[in-house]
């Protein structure tokens, strides 16, 4: 049997009522929930729980959100003794895949989350920046018209490389309308704008990074038990200094996820297995290469799935 990566969803994967049945079911995944609040000081499993959906997706709650969810639904794979050869995530999902690997302790890692999306909002407000999809693109030619409109005045950058076709990018709003506008003379075949509340993984979070860089001093980072490929490079990292190196520049630059997966595959990666609400990433995973495996654990339902077809692999 070939190796096996856990990945971890970002932002856009919430939604109210995510991993509910599981802490009514299990005391231990419930102390998960427990633990983020007191840690936060709030209750985060209320507007997890219970919502209102918008609440839920403003970036100050959603990133604690889906860290604790993925972190609830990976206790059943903990039980169950299945371990991972390497882990990811997208985004926020990359803190998730450091508390996997015993990089943070669970409760630093939401706390972590919780202080980025404060930054994240802070650093450009009244909607200012924004993202968007552009499909059917390849990646050097979207690279010539955001670096057009960024010369032009207007910042705009590639924020998410997620799949072959399928590139994300943000910046300034203006930046964004503009190069949204190119990237359809230049061939796109559609651009989707994006309810976002700020401008991702562009040059405009500067701001935030240097407040998240405190954050993180804060917080105890280990070395990490498992091989995190990092967002910014698609290489692995594993060493305290390059985590909180890598995560401060994740902030401002573009998440490298097809890079990611492909360098997963190229180190024996057959199987990939989402773990948190959704199924976006498995998605990508599909799209970047149809050969290997994929499965998205959002429930107790989906484990079971991926649990037999774990035990026929080792048979």
């Amino acid at each position: 049997m070939g190796k096996i990566a856990f990945i971890f969803p970002g932002q856009g994967s919430q939604t109210v009522g995510m991993g509910q049945t599981l802490a009514q079911k299990d005391k231990s995944v419930k102390a998960i929930f427990q633990k983020a609040d007191e840690r936060l000081g709030f209750a985060l499993s209320d507007i997890i729980f219970e919502g209102p959906q918008e609440k839920l997706t403003l970036t100050t709650y959603a990133q604690p959100a889906l860290l604790t969810t993925s972190i609830a639904i990976l206790h059943y794979f903990k039980q169950a003794n299945i371990k991972a050869d390497y882990v990811a995530g997208h985004s926020l999902g990359e803190y998730t895949a450091l508390v996997a690997a015993g990089a943070f302790s669970f409760e630093d890692g939401v706390y972590a989350v919780r202080r980025r999306g404060e930054f994240m909002e802070e650093a450009v407000p009244n909607r200012e920046g924004t993202m968007a999809a552009v499909l059917g693109l390849e990646r050097n030619e979207l690279e010539q018209v955001t670096a057009e409109v960024t010369t032009g005045g207007h910042p705009v950058q590639l924020a998410n490389i997620n799949c072959p076709g399928q590139i994300v990018i943000s910046g300034s709003r203006r930046g964004v309308e503009l190069a949204s506008i190119k990237a359809k003379e230049a061939g796109a075949k559609r651009v989707l704008p994006l309810e976002v509340s700020g401008p991702f993984h562009s040059s405009l979070m500067k701001p935030a990074s240097a407040k998240l860089a405190a954050v993180l001093d804060e917080v105890k980072i280990e070395k990490a038990t498992i091989p995190v490929i990092a967002n910014v490079s698609a290489t692995e990292m594993v060493e305290p200094s390059e985590i909180k190196n890598k995560l401060i520049e994740q902030l401002y630059s573009p998440v490298q996820w097809e890079d990611t997966v492909k360098r997963m595959i190229g180190l024996g990666v057959d199987t990939f297995i989402e773990i948190g609400p959704g199924k976006i990433l498995s998605g990508l995973v599909r799209k970047i290469d149809r050969t290997v495996a994929t499965y998205a654990v959002s429930d107790e339902e989906n484990f079971k799935t991926v649990y037999e077809a774990m035990k026929e692999g080792v048979q």
